[in-house]
């Protein structure tokens, strides 16, 4: 197998290790499997077209021809066999549209949509024919990586976690692979390497240099992935900061690091805020709303709880209807609207909602929901200054109800939710509670009703503990806490009971400004225990002391009243001004409750959540801009080339002169002049030629070109008269002793280029302006002449260290 074909299976297998990145998009493998197929089938196509040495054009082609009959295959619209039609096409263009919407609608990782496994597939096989011809073709490997570093920006660019390191390090090798491969071809090429001392070297022997350039390249490679892991992250928004004060273990959790965010209560530590923060503005039409929830922990491990990472489909599909599903309809419900404004201060990627949300409209960005959780969340945008419309509805049962709700078979998928880690006191405490409950209901109130101040609960900040393995049993033993506390501990004693319960964070409503507005801060930051019952889905019990809780919708609750407080006082007001002294609205209180880390950092302090500006569309105009900008480049070039040529050709203190058969010419007293004016407009003149693709022959003079340019194009008249003018006036300015000269040239440069621009064709005169061909050939001239000096210097300097011997220093004159 000769070199290119060999370099050429080295840059497939390349593009196809730097395609691992993608791994962080996609749920499945699928998208794997269909690229190297693709992949593999581009690379038989280049395979045999080099071996039956086509040209360069025919080895793209062919390449090209293969990755569109793999997309064919695997994406046929039904209506071709192997060999595309237009129909194939329009569905090609049906698929991306499909892909774009899919963006839009979807978080990753993404399930395997046609959409986005047809971007994926083109995508890879466009760069596994830019990368093959640029190392077999081309020769140049390390422009290769250009295209390869493409496919790692994409995850990049759409994930906000942390994108995993391993793909990268694939990646890498890949593209070491391929330099590698070059340099041993390179070498083989030239024959056989001897080393100073006349040893014979194997190609595969590195060299002292190379070896040593490798252990650079490797590195810098581990110190580009190992560098960031020892960076401090910094971590923002409510969410973050509220949920991130603890350890968790479980699908998408860790100890806070790393940039995820893990949902779970914290169990200890001390939180003392004393700035209230404005986060959201709702206003609603439900006259007693409940409270706005963001987020869910549903997994219990010996760490606390911890959450999984919610998956679900986009925004754009619509939310599901809970009216419409068997496992809620024993509920009855009432439509509601509310209008929810955030702030600067709070910024997460997941959307504050109520509960059994069925519409969201005006929210920007790409938002994804799990129906499951029944959380609102995004990949890449997110709630920082978004006001967006939320219709939802109100769920209405009443203990005597939720009490008939059948109980869930064992083998039932919900059952997953009363997963516990084991625990003697709560589990005996549990047994003690519900023993002679009949009913799952029954169960879960005699564990609500126990939270109450006559069982020696009290709401505080801090947190004692008693040194158990479990937080939450040294809070049942204390009974001294805050929310995050009281909703973990009960949701944790009825999984106890077999009954399943989960953890939920948001707000509660927030204090009423009058007609259905409600200010809600960082004061307002809540958990909650939410329990189901099957036929009425996830129903919420909060625990929390009421008298704690600003904003608090305990009391109004049928099915979970306010054991300590029957009917609403002062204290659990949510009128302006009326705090209680133990409330978390009294930013004095030492032991007020605060439910949310904005405006603390880890050392403690507090203010304002840091500003961030949403720099998206700025630099989306500014990109195409600068797209815009480039592509008028060689126009603008072009342009200020001509108008400095007509300037050099206007005369400074002409003389008239009669020459053979032309009268009226105009010399400039400066011979020299006169010859770089002439110069001048035939290298216009010669340009015009190129950007209108009329043959430019070198070995030509200048009366010759200019005959045979008035016979080509036909030009007659004044553009006849100006053609035989300009190579007149060159022809004396490289031959004649006398050189002519004169305002003339300009005009005739004019009068030429207006004969040949209409004796083109349309796209030719459109090229001619917009891209012009003589500049590009300039430009490709003049990088070829530096590519060449630079090698020259790059040798001389390999050569000058090469003669370089250290030991020269050492040496001493006696």
């Amino acid at each position: 197998m000769t070199g290119r074909r060999r370099l050429g299976l080295v840059a497939a297998g390349a593009t196809l290790l730097a395609a691992a990145p993608l791994t962080a998009i996609f749920e499945s493998w699928t998208w794997i499997a269909q690229c190297v197929l693709a992949v593999a089938l581009i690379e038989g196509a280049a395979v045999t077209t080099r071996t039956f040495r086509f040209p360069t054009w025919a080895q793209a082609a062919g390449m090209t021809l293969a990755l569109l009959l793999a997309l064919t295959w695997m994406f046929s619209s039904g209506k071709e066999i192997i060999v595309p039609t237009p129909d194939t096409f329009a569905h090609f263009a049906e698929l991306l549209r499909e892909a774009g919407e899919d963006t839009r609608s979807f978080g990753v990782p993404v399930p395997d949509r046609d959409g986005l496994l047809f971007v994926a597939v083109l995508g890879v096989g466009a760069v596994t024919i830019v990368v093959d011809l640029l190392t077999a073709v081309f020769r140049r490997p390390a422009l290769a990586g250009l295209p390869m570093l493409a496919i790692y920006s994409i995850p990049v660019a759409v994930y906000t976690d942390s994108v995993p390191a391993i793909p990268f390090v694939i990646g890498a090798a890949g593209f070491m692979w391929l330099l590698v491969a070059d340099n041993v071809d390179r070498v083989r090429r030239f024959g056989r390497r001897f080393t100073g001392d006349g040893r014979d070297v194997d190609v595969w022997e590195p060299s002292p240099l190379a070896a040593a350039g490798r252990r650079i390249g490797v590195a810098g490679m581990l110190v580009a992935v190992v560098l960031p892991l020892a960076v401090p992250t910094v971590e923002g928004g409510l969410l973050t900061q509220l949920t991130q004060t603890g350890s968790g273990t479980g699908p998408g959790n860790g100890n806070g690091t790393g940039g995820k965010i893990n949902l779970f209560a914290s169990l200890s530590g001390q939180l003392n805020h004393t700035t209230t923060i404005p986060l959201l503005k709702v206003t609603t039409d439900e006259p007693e709303p409940f409270y706005l929830r963001f987020a869910i922990a549903d997994v219990l491990n010996a760490n606390g709880f911890g959450n999984e990472s919610p998956r679900g489909s986009g925004l754009g599909l619509g939310l599901p209807d809970p009216r419409r599903q068997a496992a809620t309809r024993l509920s009855s419900y009432t439509e509601h609207r509310a209008r929810v404004e955030i702030t600067k201060d709070l910024q997460q990627n997941m959307a504050p909602l109520y509960n059994y949300a069925i519409g969201v409209d005006n929210l920007n960005g790409s938002w994804a929901y799990d129906q499951n959780q029944q959380v609102l969340y995004s990949s890449r945008t997110t709630t920082r200054d978004q006001a967006y419309d939320v219709t939802y509805l109100r769920a209405r049962y009443t203990a005597e109800e939720l009490r008939q709700a059948p109980t869930l078979s064992p083998n039932d998928a919900l059952m997953a939710y009363t997963a516990t880690p084991g625990d003697a006191t709560v589990e005996t405490e549990v047994a003690r509670l519900t023993k002679g409950k009949n009913t799952d209901y029954d169960k879960v109130r005699a564990i609500y009703n126990w939270f109450s101040k006559d069982n020696g609960f009290q709401y505080s900040l801090a947190t004692q503990t008693t040194g158990k393995a479990s937080e939450i049993a040294d809070f049942l033993t204390s009974k001294t806490g805050y929310c995050q506390q009281y909703a973990a501990a009960m949701a944790w004693m009825v999984r106890a009971a077999g009954i399943p319960a989960r953890v939920a964070f948001g707000f509660t409503r927030g204090t009423p400004a009058g007609n259905g507005v409600y200010t809600i801060t960082n004061r307002n930051a809540h958990a909650w225990t939410e329990v189901y019952f099957q036929g009425f889905g996830w129903v919420p019990f909060d625990a929390t002391p009421a008298a704690g809780v600003t904003g608090s919708a305990r009391s109004g609750s049928n099915w979970a009243p306010d054991v300590d407080r029957p009917t609403p006082t002062a204290s659990t007001s949510t009128g302006p001004g009326a705090v209680a002294p133990d409330s978390s609205g009294d930013p004095g209180a030492a032991n007020g409750p605060d439910k949310s880390g904005v405006g603390e950092d880890q050392a403690g302090t507090t203010g304002p959540a840091p500003e961030t500006t949403d720099w998206t569309g700025l630099w989306i105009a500014a990109g195409i801009a600068l797209l815009l900008a480039l592509l008028l480049v060689p126009a603008l070039h072009r342009v200020l080339v001509r108008r400095r040529r007509h300037a050099a050709t206007v005369p400074e203190a002409p003389v008239v002169l009669s020459a053979e058969g032309i009268t009226d010419l105009t010399v400039t007293a400066e011979t020299g002049r006169a010859r770089d004016d002439a110069h001048a407009a035939w290298d216009e003149l010669i340009d015009s030629m190129v950007d209108f693709q009329v043959l430019v022959d070198p070995t030509e003079t200048p009366r010759v070109t200019a005959q045979r340019l008035v016979r080509d194009l036909s030009l007659t008249g004044e553009p006849a008269d100006a053609a035989t003018l300009l190579g007149t006036a060159e022809e004396r300015a490289r031959y004649a002793r006398q050189p002519l000269q004169g305002a003339e040239l300009t005009s005739a440069l004019r009068r030429i280029r207006s004969g040949m621009s209409g004796s083109a064709s349309r796209r030719t005169r459109l090229r001619a302006t917009l891209l012009p061909p003589s500049v590009l050939l300039s430009w490709r001239l003049g990088m070829s002449e530096w590519s060449t000096r630079t090698a020259e210097r790059l040798a001389g300097l390999r050569e000058s260290m090469t003669r370089f011997n250290p030991r020269r220093l050492l040496t001493r004159t006696r």
